[in-house]
């Protein structure tokens, strides 16, 4: 199945009037094969675009160059990331994004939001930077405030809340 007929067909099953166990197992089942969570609608790819951040900046302190890498990578949106990408599924997942639970993608993009401006952030306070300790200090500072927020996108994504992960944890 292609990806436009896939996206097609997750129209299909998301009409309203269509919500039998039927189809919504046929929706679950696209959505899986497609890496995509049939919970949320949102898929751990996009992710890719985040880590591959914090990957430039770890290597600025060791390798100050590397900043420059940094300052070549510039934040996209989910549909942007998505367009851009080689992800098979990226019409899927994009239609998947947009008929997701309102309160569910609020939540996410409310915490890629803050990712993106803060290293948004720091890509502005490196250039204007100098010196390579400073540029070392902004990297090491954006990765320690950027990590957790991947975390907690990932969690999200995943359908996962912080909270049943310490109930597991603790059961």
């Amino acid at each position: 199945m292609t990806t436009t007929a896939a996206t097609s067909a997750l129209s299909d099953l998301s009409a309203p009037g269509t919500a039998g166990g039927g189809d919504a197992a046929a929706r679950a089942a696209l959505l899986r094969a497609a890496n995509i969570n049939p919970r949320t609608g949102l898929a751990t790819d996009y992710l890719n675009h985040f880590n591959e951040a914090i990957m430039l900046l770890e290597m600025v302190p060791d390798m100050p160059e590397c900043a420059e890498d940094f300052l070549e990578w510039h934040p996209l949106s989910y549909a942007e990331h998505f367009t851009a990408s080689n992800f098979k599924a990226r019409d899927l997942a994009i239609s998947a994004y947009e008929s997701a639970d309102p309160k569910i993608r609020s939540e996410f993009d409310n915490v890629t939001s803050a990712m993106t401006s803060i290293l948004s952030a720091v890509s502005d306070a490196m250039r204007q930077a100098k010196q390579d300790k400073t540029r070392a200090t902004l990297a090491e500072q954006a990765t320690g405030w950027v990590k957790p927020l991947v975390m907690q996108t990932a969690g999200i994504i995943n359908g996962d809340r912080e909270a049943d992960v310490d109930y597991i944890m603790t059961h």
